[in-house]
This record gives C-alpha cells, structure tokens and sequence, in this order.
C-alpha cells in the first residue's frame, strides 16, 4: 500500500484526481493490517510530511500520520520510540544541508498519540533535555516558536528544576537575538506572532513557578545592560516584561537600583535600551516598568544617569507620538521625561522643532486617539512654558502651534511639576548645569544660575551691555580701595574675554547679596539692584576716590572738572536729580526740594485715567537706515507746568481731567510750540527716526512708557487725609505737588511698578498690562536760568531768558523681563543691545550727517536675548510683541541711554572721557593671567570631559532611525499608511520603522 501512495503523490494527476485515490489509500489504512505494513506506511508519511517539497505533500503525510495513530496505535507507538526521536532531534532529519524545519510540528503531532502509553514518561524526559538544548543554541524565532508550541501544547515536557529558570534565561537570550529580516507586512505580522508565542510560554511557566521570575529578569537585565555585545538586543525583549506581574514591579526596580555591583554605564545602557522598547507595538505596562526605573534613579539620586538617558532619548520617545499603536505608551514616558528634567531647559528645547509638525499631523489624523494626545500634549508644553519661560523667539512657533488648544491653569501646572520632580532639593541638582558645547554663536557669555537667581543674572548682564560703564568698571585700577566694585570688574572682565560659554557669578553673588534676601529664594531684580548701586556708590564715597586714578579730559573746564570729582561712578553713569515742588492753594506758597536718583519707579495710571492719543511704539520696519541727527533746535524750551495750568490737575477721580500741556504726545507733523510741545515721546517732527513713517498706533487702551512718565510727573491733588503743612499758614492745607526732572542721567533706570499689595489675598500681585516701550524716548529736563546760556550758547540754539524744559533724548538699551504671576516665584531674562555713540565724531556745525560707514545705525544694532546660560541674537520687534504672545511676560525695568548731541548739557552729560574708555580697556596684570588661567582650565576640561563623554556615550544604545518618522511625515503629506501619521491601516515601510 505505501508503494500505491507513493506513486500517486508522485505522479502528475491532477491533485483533484490524487485526492480521490489517496482517500481510497487513508480509508483502507483503517482496516488491520500487519505490522511490516505499518511500519511502512510510517515511514512513507515522515518522509512526507519532514520533507514534502510541497504543502500538499506534507499534508498527506500528516493525514496518513493521524490515522496510524488513531486506528494502529500500537505500531504507532513503537515507531515512534525515544531512540528516534533523539535521532529526529539531534541529528535532523533528511539530505545532508537540507535538514527538516518541520522536526518539532512532527513531534507534537506524533506526541498526542502517544500521551498515554508507557514510553510516553521516556520521551518527555527525552524532551525536557531536548528542548533546553535546543534553546541554548539560538534558534531562529520561527524554531523558537515551535518550541513554544510545542511546550505549550505539551506542558509535560517542560524542563523542571533548576532546568526550568535555566531554560527561561535562554529563551529570554534567544528572544534577544530576535531579529525581523523582512520589512514586508506580512513578514513582520508573523514575526511579531512568533515572538508572542515564546513571551507566551514564559508567562505559562511563570504563573505556575513563580521563582522563575526573578531570576528571568536579572538574565533580562544582564543582557539589556551588556555594553560587550556586538549586536543591539531585540527590542522583541519587550514583550517579556509585559507578563512581569506588576506587584513585583516596587521589589525589582529597588534591588536594580541598589544593586553595587552594577556601574552607571550598564544602568545607563539598559534603561536607554528599555526606553526602546516603546516602539514594540504589542508590549502591555512597558511605560510602567520605564517610568518606575526612571523613578528608583531619581530616588538614589543617579541624576547624571537621568540627564544622558534623556537627553539622548526623548526625540526618539516623541517621535512615536506619530503611530497610534503605541501612542499611549509613549505619551506616558514622554510625559515622566519631561516633567521630571526641571533643572534645565535642555530636553524640553531638544523637542522644539518637531512640535509644530507634530500637532498639524495630530490634527490631520481626527480620531480619539489623537484629541486626547493633543490635549495632553498641550498640557505638557504649557507645563514647559512655565518652568521654562524666557525663550520667546524659541516658543513663538509652538505657541502658535497649540493655540487653539486647552490651557491648563496653574495650579494643574505645579501639582504637574510638583509630583514629577526627581527631588524637592533644588541644590542636589545645581552641579547638572546645562551643558554648553561652546560659546554661544553671538560671541557672549551666560550667566550659570545658582538657584533662582536669574535677579541678578539679567541686571548684571543689563549693566554689561551699558558699555559707557562696563568700560569705566574695567578701566579701575588695583588697589581701588573698592571690594565689590572689584568684583564686578572681575566678573565684566570674564563675561568679555572667558572662553566659557557660561559662567559662575558665585563669589560676586555671595559679595553683592542684599542681607535680608532668603538663599534660593526668587528675589525683586529692581530691589536688588537699587540695594547693587547703593552699595557700590556708598563704598566709592568711603573708599579712594577712582576719579584721582582716571585724568579727566582736557577738553572740559575746571568747574567741570571739579564737579565730576565730586561725583562717584555710580552718579555719573546713573545719577540724575528730580524738584519736588509743593504748592500750598491757598496762600500759592511753593516749596522745593531737590534730591537725586539712580532710578524712576513709574507707577501704572487708574483705569480710569484718560489716556492720551498716541503711543510711542516704533515698529522697526518702517524705520529705515538713516543717521540720528540731532534736532535743528534740540534746546526747545517749554514752559513751567503751572504757568499754563488754570486749574490744578488731580489725581483724584472726582476732579475734571485735564491734559498735562507740557508732557503729552507730539504728534507727527504738529509744529513745535514752546508753551504746548510734548515733553516725553517720540518726536516725530524732529526725529528722522519717525520721517520715514507714522508712529504705530496701539489700542486706546494699553499702555507705553511716555504715559507712566507723564502720570509720573504730573501734579498729585494732597487733599483730604493727605494734606499738606503749610509753613507761611501754619497749618494744614490742600496742595498740589509736582516732580520736575533737573538733570538727566546718562543711563536712565526705568522701574515699572508691576507688583501691588491686594489686602483682599494678603499678597502682592501683579499688573499684567502690556506696556509699549519706544526705542527713542524724550525726556523734559527742568533748566535752571543760569545754565540756560551755557546749554544753548550756539547761535540757533540760543533760548528765550527764564525757565523752562528742554527735551533730552535716550535711546532704549535694555529690557528686563518678569515671567510670572508673583514677584517671589517666575524667571528674570533680559534683552539688550549696545548703544554707542550713534553721531560720527566731528559731526559738522550745520548738523547735516557726514558719511561714517564705521559708525552702526541705531536701528541696525543687534538686539541679544540674555537668559542664564543662553545667549541668542533676538530684535527689537521681539522686545516689543513679547507680551502678546506670553502675557505673564512682561517688561519690568527699563535701561535707556543718554542720546550725545548738543542738546545735552555738559552738566548733564557722562564724562568725557567716556569715549577714550571705549577703546580697548587696559586690564591689571592679576586679572589677565586669572582670565589666561582659566581659559587654560576651561580647555583641559573640555578635553577631559570629551573622552569621558565618549566612552559614556558610547554604551547608550544607538537608534539611528528615530528622525525619518517626522522626515516622512514631512515629505509625504498625502501617506495614508497604516501607521502613518494621518491613518489606520497600512504602509509597510512605516510599519517597519515603527518596530524597528
């Protein structure tokens, strides 16, 4: 009968017809026979089945195989004996080369019939050795998951013992190797079907053994944290730690991370390798097992672990975002990572430029799955934005990105950043700065913040960029007798010449700290630096006078030379004088009082204040490229502000508004009048800033800079609790009081007064209101008779005897910006630029510029955004829409510059000598080798820390793939693939990519 059989498989009928006769042969078998008969039938359906070239050959092997067992299960048993199937497993089955892949489907077929016979004891044993040495020898995942089969089917003949935990750590090894050849969907569906088999087979063996367990995941994380192996480990290993039971999860991640014996770069390769594991689409609690593990680093402090894991993963982890099949996973880690890395900007940044894409393909897509990622990623940037304010030209695109989308308030805010925080301790992760490679490309240096002091970071680098100063600070010489000015010089000295990208401000923060200031604490950057100034003019008076070291100019007097010797650093550069006059309304008696300031505190108008028409905003494009040239008759002289007043003007709401003639708005165009021209705006009819187009209009509403001076010069009604003693009455009367500006400074310190006390909190808030800052301001200086003549004694400039104002132009150098809500908590950055001397030298007399192709044009100086470390090129339309895109960002203190021209006063001006200190500053020899030294340093360092970064970085598994899901996103919008960012359903390649 076998010949029969053989010869009609072998024949060329039609299978139809073989079929047919071949059922004959199959029914026939179910009759006795003899067992020679038997045995050759058995032998002709192996042969078959193990090395049919076809299916349908193999499956008549099977069906002759099945009856045999089924009608002869006697012959069936004693052919297949222990002896054979060892042959069968040990040595194959068929030619030489072309052994059978179907030795294992024939055993468990053959298996079933033999389960309850007496040899049935022998071949499980014959099994359980079989299988484990089969195991050892790494098959291919198709073998492997035979073998599952096999065993699943069979649990009989899985190894037991110390076999058994031996045999779950080779199979998790095998799983290792595990590699998809094909990038075909087909291929790859059964590949991932395979690995779900043998993962399978550990959860069956580990639900009954639960001893196995451990010792699976210590052979788990043995070859996960390898950095000897050749080949990157399958992240097929995935699927292992889903079937982990997740009450273990507290016992496993604490002994791993109190493990001694296991190095930081082990634990850094396999949590790096573990974070791959999120593109494994059929993985269940990877996230899980992630988060914890990142969680029991924070918690034994391995923070360097934390920042290079990643830093170097969280693009890959984003990246995932894009596929639905493992979007929710990968949202989580995602969501851990960044949330717990609040000590730097880094890893948030590292994400900027995918984020935009990223939305726009989240809100293509249109299904649940990605409203509710957006949603939470939406959440997450906000998060962001809070701990990391201070980059608007960095945030502007996201902003726009998720604007439409929820915004979560702040309390969800800091309970988000509150329970993420790898620590409470702030100070155990001021070691981690961020890393700087080199310098910034704007060729300046950062400031390292110490733990909120990003105060005094934007102040100093506010007094940097104010060059007259900076140049006069590094001019000092040794042995100034001035401990903390010295300190500045040292730090100016370092912020120009250092080739660090950043640094410390360590030891000039422990010398210039105000003593009522709380360590860590956010402080007031305008407390802090009235408390700076105070100090260093207070220790100049006191100590050796710096102007008996610098000559002053020849070109001025000696009155004028005297009085300058009178003045310390601090009055020169920032010094100006303010009348307080107090008019009594009954008898008009005027008292006086003149004191100096280095600073004006404006305060915000009532909202019920009218505002004046226009505001001083310059948008920068329809400024063109033309010279400052001072005003034809810059020494306009107006009028006293009672002079022309019939009424005296009140603070109080009740009495009628009126318009402070003297301090408004000059409109383009309106011809100066000495009694009724603006004293503080912009000019529009005498600056050719403003010819080439009209002042920007702001709405009715907001706010500028030239409204809070004018609120802040005009008259204040002293009524009421508040009256006034009168001298020549003797008693208390209602007045009216008035500043008046006697001398402007060279640097004007503007204070906006933001911060107010709400009794109804018991705690001070802040005035959000968008406050439009001009980059040219005009402010009315007071000129006493006697210097009338001396400011004006060139022919046109000549003014009318008496009295009066004249304008006195600045030009905006600095910004410091306030994010938050609360002057003790949010970010200090600042914005600024170096304004020099804008007017060629040797400017002649009829005030018409003469070509200076050396000297920058006002507008063409380049604004800078200084935040901590980060320094970057930003302008000043950045400066101006800062607030409307981030209202809690808001312009805080004001740094404007004396604008040199002949309407300055010599009495007024910074010394002459200002401009000679601009050339190249002449540092003491001290300061230049500890500037050398420490360059010297710097390098060493970087060389040091370039080898160990290498060999650190190079055990973190690499994953060079990750970018080509946002490329494609990119280049292919109309892709519907399956895991495409727009779909469901199917593109191979991309699937691939996903897994793989």
């Amino acid at each position: 009968m076998d010949k029969i059989l053989e010869a009609v498989v072998m024949s060329s009928y039609p299978n139809n017809v073989k079929q047919g006769l071949v059922r004959r042969v199959i029914e026939a078998a179910k009759q006795p026979m003899d067992s020679e008969q038997c045995w050759s039938m058995l032998e002709l359906s192996t042969k078959l089945y193990l090395t049919g070239d076809t299916k349908y050959k193999r499956e008549i092997g099977k069906e002759v195989l099945e009856v045999y067992g089924h009608y002869h299960p006697e012959e069936f048993e004693e052919f297949f004996n222990v002896r054979f199937l060892l042959s069968l497993l040990q040595e194959g089955y068929g030619p030489l080369g072309k052994r059978s892949h179907y030795v294992l489907d024939y055993i468990q077929l053959g298996l079933q019939f033999v389960l309850e016979s007496p040899s049935a004891n022998s071949i499980f044993s014959l099994l359980r050795i079989e299988v484990l040495r089969k195991v050892c020898e790494r098959p291919s995942p198709k073998q492997c998951a035979k073998i599952s089969k096999l065993l699943t089917q069979h649990p009989q003949c899985i190894p037991t013992g110390k076999h058994q935990v031996l045999f779950c750590q080779q199979l998790i090894r095998c799983i290792g190797q595990f590699q998809c050849v094909s990038e075909g969907e087909e291929d790859i569906m059964e590949f991932l079907e395979q690995v779900n088999k043998v993962s399978g087979l550990l959860q069956r063996i580990w639900r009954t053994q639960t001893s196995a367990i451990l010792p699976s995941l210590k052979e788990l994380f043995t070859i996960i944290s390898s950095t000897e192996e050749q080949e990157v480990p399958s992240n097929a290993l995935a699927s292992v730690v889903q079937f982990v039971p997740l009450e273990l999860m507290d016992g496993v991640i604490r002994n791993l991370t109190n493990d001694d014996s296991i190095t930081d770069v082990q634990m850094m390769t396999a949590i790096g390798r573990m974070i791959d594991w999120v593109s494994w689409p059929l993985g269940k609690n990877i996230d899980k097992w992630i988060i914890a593990l990142l969680k029991g680093l924070a918690a034994v402090k391995k923070f360097s672990i934390l920042i290079e894991v990643t830093l170097s993963k969280i693009e890959k982890v984003f990246s995932k975002l894009l596929y639905p099949i493992v979007r929710e996973g990968a949202l989580s880690v995602l969501q851990y990572m960044l949330l717990s890395f609040q000590h730097s900007h880094e890893a948030f940044h590292l994400l900027l430029p995918h984020i935009p894409r990223l939305v726009a393909s989240l809100k293509k897509e249109d299904s649940n799955s990605a409203t509710s990622s957006l949603e939470q990623l939406a959440e997450l940037i906000h998060c962001m934005f809070f701990r990391f304010s201070g980059f608007p030209d960095l945030y502007e695109p996201v902003l726009e990105a998720v604007k439409a989308l929820p915004i979560p308030n702040e309390d969800r805010i800091k309970h988000l950043l509150g329970q993420n925080a790898w620590t409470s301790q702030k100070n155990e992760l001021a070691c981690f700065y961020p890393r700087l490679a080199s310098k910034s490309e704007t060729g300046k240096i950062g400031l390292i913040n110490l733990g909120n002091t990003c105060y005094m970071n934007s102040i100093i680098q506010s007094l940097f960029m104010a060059s007259d100063f900076r140049h006069s600070v590094l001019n000092l010489t040794e042995g100034n007798s001035q401990p903390l000015m010295t300190k500045l010089q040292w730090l100016f000295a370092f912020l120009e010449h250092s080739q660090r990208p950043a640094i410390s401000p360590e030891s000039f923060l422990s010398a210039s700290w105000p003593p009522w200031f709380t360590p860590g604490a956010q402080q007031d950057c305008s407390e802090y630096l009235k408390y700076l100034l105070d100090r260093l003019h207070e220790e100049e008076k006191t100590g050796k006078r710096i102007y008996q070291k610098l000559k002053e100019s020849s070109l001025m007097s000696q009155a004028v030379e005297h009085h300058y010797l009178n003045k310390t650093l601090i009055e020169k550069m920032f010094g100006g004088k303010m009348m307080t006059k107090i008019r009594c309304l009954k008898c008009l008696n005027v008292s006086s009082r003149e004191e100096a300031f280095t600073d004006l505190s404006l305060a915000f108008p009532p909202p019920d204040r009218r505002m004046r028409g226009s505001t001083s905003v310059l948008p920068v494009e329809e400024i063109g490229p033309q010279f400052i040239e001072p005003p034809e008759n810059p020494s306009q002289l107006t009028g006293s502000p009672w002079i022309q007043r019939k009424a005296p003007m009140a603070r109080d709401p009740a009495a009628p508004p009126m318009p402070v003639e003297t301090l408004g708005f000059q409109e383009p165009g309106e011809a100066a009048n000495p009694l009724s021209g603006d004293a503080v705006g912009v000019d529009a009819a005498k600056d050719p800033l403003l010819a080439s187009g009209e002042q920007a209009r702001a709405p009715k509403d907001s706010r500028s800079v030239p409204d809070l001076i004018n609120y802040f010069l005009s008259p204040e009604r002293l009524t009421a609790e508040n009256k006034y003693h009168c001298e020549k009455c003797a008693s208390l009367q209602d007045a009216e009081k008035v500043a008046e500006l006697t001398e402007g400074p060279h640097y004007l310190i503007l204070t906006l007064l933001r911060f107010s006390f709400d009794p109804r909190t018991m705690k001070r808030k802040k005035i959000l209101d968008n406050v439009s800052i001009p980059v040219v301001l005009k402010l009315p200086i007071l000129v006493a008779p006697e210097e009338t003549e001396e400011v004006c004694r060139r022919g046109k400039d000549r003014a009318a005897p008496g009295s009066g104002f004249m304008s006195v132009m600045y030009d905006l150098c600095s910004v410091v910006v306030h994010s938050g809500i609360s002057s003790e908590s949010g970010h200090y950055y600042c914005y600024s630029r170096e304004c020099t001397d804008t007017i060629p030298h040797g400017q002649p007399r009829d005030g018409v510029p003469k070509p200076a192709s050396d000297k920058q044009l006002d507008f063409e100086i380049q604004w800078y955004l200084f935040n901590d470390t980060r320094v970057s090129f930003s302008s000043f339309e950045s400066v101006s829409n800062v607030t409307s895109f981030f209202p809690k960002d808001t312009a805080y203190v004001l740094f404007y510059r004396q604008r040199p021209g002949r309407q300055s006063c010599p009495l007024h001006e910074a010394p002459a000598e200002a401009s000679r200190l601009h050339s190249e500053p002449s540092l003491h020899k001290d300061l230049m080798e500890a500037i050398s030294k420490d360059n010297i340093l710097y390098l060493q360092e970087q060389e040091k820390e370039a080898r160990n970064r290498a060999a650190y970085i190079s055990a973190l598994p690499k994953s060079p793939l990750w970018w080509r899901d946002f490329d494609r996103d990119k280049d292919d919008d109309s892709s519907s693939g399956g895991c495409s960012p727009a779909a469901g359903g199917g593109g191979s390649g991309s699937f691939h990519g996903l897994v793989f």
